[in-house]
């Protein structure tokens, strides 16, 4: 079995201006079953990590995927899904909570720039440098209070988000221009999904573990948080960084979608298993010869 999604259909590379609300949070499924959904799935998985492998034998490339998106919108399960059936030597995932304070002594790309993935890797952020031009920008005390800007820096704040944007173009850049193929995830979810969810993190008691109220409270700034993502996915979107906005009140829609992404990029590698010269395959015979007569 096997099914081919139009990526294009969710990708945003500049071009043309993202409005958020012109996008769907749930569409038509890729799949018919659970039973079919697993099945796809795991053909992802097998091809994700067959290629995974190729990356790291050929040792020139590594991929940072990001993910972003509201509370709720499934980060940790999309991740855990997609990559379950890769090498654990050939990922890694990183998660992004509040800076420290040595975090807080340095730019805010340091902390993220230590967990870039080495070459042959695929290095996953969930939240990334990005939250630095969302949720900063809806609570902007947090530039005064504790993120000790010299004050000329911090009079005009529309002047720092655009600043922001600008180092991270500049960042993703610089990665590509190294080796690091950057893919960036806005997992699209529905207020009402939203609510949803967490109404069952309340009500089903293997889920209470995952409730916070600081959910809730955030969950009061819905509308800022969709112009904080729209204004920094279309400043930072390029054809070589592009981001993919994916419908994500249907988890495994989602699933299947992202994993569809990270496979097509994968794919446009130019990427092989090193070749072995004449000479050497004639002492690997020979290694061969010893074993057997052993």
């Amino acid at each position: 079995m096997h099914i081919s999604i139009d990526t294009s259909d969710f990708a945003v590379t500049g071009k043309e201006k993202l409005h958020l609300k012109k996008r769907k949070t749930k569409i038509k499924d890729y799949y018919k079953t659970k039973s079919d959904y697993r099945e796809l799935l795991e053909e992802f998985q097998d091809e994700i990590n067959g290629l995974q492998r190729m990356m790291y034998a050929h040792d020139r490339y590594s991929m940072l995927l990001i993910f972003q998106a509201m509370d709720a919108a499934g980060k940790d399960g999309t991740i855990r899904a997609i990559m379950s059936g890769v090498n654990a030597h050939g990922i890694s995932v990183q998660a992004f909570k509040q800076p420290s304070a040595t975090e807080l002594d340095h730019d805010f790309l340091w902390r993220t720039v230590l967990r870039l993935p080495q070459r042959g890797r695929i290095g996953i952020f969930n939240r990334s440098y990005y939250e630095e031009v969302l949720v900063v920008r809806v609570h902007p005390d947090i530039v005064h209070d504790s993120q000790k800007l010299p004050t000329h820096l911090t009079g005009d704040l529309d002047n720092l988000w655009k600043q922001r944007y600008e180092s991270i173009r500049d960042f993703e850049k610089h990665l590509q221009r190294n080796g690091t193929v950057v893919v960036k995830f806005f997992l699209h979810l529905g207020r009402d999904e939203q609510r949803q969810r967490f109404l069952d993190r309340l009500d089903e008691p293997d889920k209470n573990w995952k409730f916070s109220e600081g959910d809730v409270a955030e969950r009061q700034h819905w509308d800022e948080y969709q112009h904080a993502y729209e204004d920094a996915i279309n400043a930072t979107a390029t054809k070589d960084a592009p981001w993919y906005v994916i419908p994500a009140d249907d988890k495994k829609n989602m699933r299947l979608i992202v994993a569809q992404i990270v496979l097509r990029h994968l794919k446009a590698l130019d990427m092989q298993y090193p070749q072995v010269s004449e000479s050497r395959r004639e002492e690997l015979q020979r290694y061969r010869k010893r074993l057997l007569d052993d």
